[in-house]
């Protein structure tokens, strides 16, 4: 006759074995998932500049393929910032416009400066997110 081995706790060792990489995927879906929530907000929050740029700052002179090096300030107001891209407010965040002007080109850029990725397996190559949109003139 053959004695029966002891299983006890066999279920909890299995449930240790496949909670750690269970787990880390299911944090890093959630974190990647915020950062394209992010990235896309920025895009958003930089096409909304762009446009903004364009309607206050573009004229007859600008028409003409002269340059509106002049024209970089940011002309979006903090509630239509936060109509335009509410997510990127949450956890006191505060996004940045910022429009540069270039040989033929204004690029207006927003990024989040205090983002920061929570699974330290993507390491610091996507803390600091920002997105670009250029208005040709």
């Amino acid at each position: 006759m053959m004695k029966r081995l002891d299983q006890r706790g066999v279920a909890a060792l299995e449930f240790c074995l496949i909670a750690v990489p269970l787990f880390t995927l299911i944090f890093a879906v959630f974190d990647f998932g915020r950062y394209a929530i992010t990235m896309q907000s920025l895009r958003l929050l930089a096409d909304a500049g762009a446009r903004a740029n364009m309607i206050t700052c573009y004229s007859p002179a600008v028409l003409a393929s002269n340059s509106p090096s002049g024209c970089t300030g940011d002309y979006l107001t903090l509630a239509q910032k936060q109509a335009v891209a509410p997510f990127l407010y949450g956890a006191s965040l505060t996004p940045t416009v910022t429009t540069t002007a270039g040989a033929s080109a204004l690029t207006v850029t927003a990024s989040q400066s205090g983002f920061a990725m929570i699974m330290p397996i993507w390491g610091t190559s996507l803390n600091a997110p920002s997105a670009s949109t250029t208005i040709p003139f």
